[in-house]
């Protein structure tokens, strides 16, 4: 099995049948049968099941999927490095990216960035926290934007600048008894219905139980966007990092809580003592020198 192999098993895969492949390949639908065919055969197992207009993987093919994409990237990740030598200031910046930076990210990080690197090209890889730091150790993703806490084992980290939490309510539904209100406290929130993102969950609590707040919590989810939404339906009182909010946003209210114990912090990270591409050196060089 080759590399070429492994790619075009993918590509069947992802376009999920073999003509359609074929023309993403751009190669003819019998050579590509024929390539599977034997690929199968080299491996002494069944990789898809065949069927009349989408293939199905089987168990052993699914593995093979999972693994393979995860060498696949791996390999272009190495061309990409050896390229690097040679162009400099071009190629591909891969990130991974939790969903509660999705506003800092491209606006402020990336938009000074490509000022200076206009000819560098990005792909964004989104997950929660462990995720995106599962990316960096399979390395998938050549630096994470995460946000705090988390293992910090075998990484290198840029620590960016501490955030509130702030308070999300829809502005013209329900408001709580936030009405005519500049800001809020903890207290505001005793007995009130909740919505937040699991990964909080403790901090939340934590917080709330040690300033004697009736924890009220109404919906657990695993995204900040999702809490939002919720707040912004009227349901109840969002609680999320403030930097995921987009000001255009004129259906809700925020209000920022002050509690220290609440901040968390935007982290850039990377695998130590592993090859970090050009593109990913001018950023983190960017970094050092801002004041994020």
């Amino acid at each position: 099995m080759d590399i070429k192999q492994l790619i075009n098993f993918i590509t069947i895969v992802e376009e999920g049948n073999i003509t359609k492949a074929a023309q993403k390949l751009h190669i003819s639908q019998p050579p590509l049968s024929n390539q599977l065919k034997a690929l199968e055969e080299e491996l002494g197992v069944k990789l898809i099941e065949r069927g009349s207009r989408k293939v199905t993987l089987t168990d052993v093919g699914n593995l093979l999927y999972k693994r393979g994409k995860d060498m696949v990237n791996v390999f272009e990740s190495t061309l990409n490095e050896v390229e690097d030598f040679k162009s400099g200031i071009e190629g591909v910046l891969k990130i991974g990216a939790v969903s509660t930076c999705n506003q800092f990210i491209p606006n402020e990080l990336i938009s000074p960035y490509a000022k200076q690197y206009p000819k560098v090209k990005f792909e964004l890889y989104e997950g929660n926290t462990y995720e995106v730091v599962d990316m960096i150790e399979r390395g998938i993703v050549d630096i994470g934007v995460v946000r705090t806490p988390f293992n910090r084992e075998n990484l290198c980290c840029l620590n960016l600048r501490k955030e509130p939490m702030v308070v999300v309510v829809n502005k013209n539904g329900e408001k709580f008894g936030f009405e005519y209100r500049e800001k809020i406290d903890l207290k505001d929130l005793d007995g009130k219905p909740i919505v937040i993102y699991r990964r909080y969950e403790k901090l939340i609590m934590d917080v709330l139980q040690l300033n004697k707040v009736k924890a009220n919590i109404y919906c657990l989810n695993d995204d900040s966007r999702t809490t939002i939404a919720w707040a912004q339906a009227g349901l109840a009182i969002g609680i999320v990092p403030k930097s995921i909010i987009d000001n255009s946003n004129k259906e809700i209210e925020v209000y920022e809580l002050d509690e220290e114990e609440l901040k968390t912090q935007i982290s850039v990270a990377w695998m130590e003592n592993k090859y970090l591409p050009r593109s990913a050196r001018n950023l983190l060089d960017m970094i050092r020198k801002s004041s994020f």
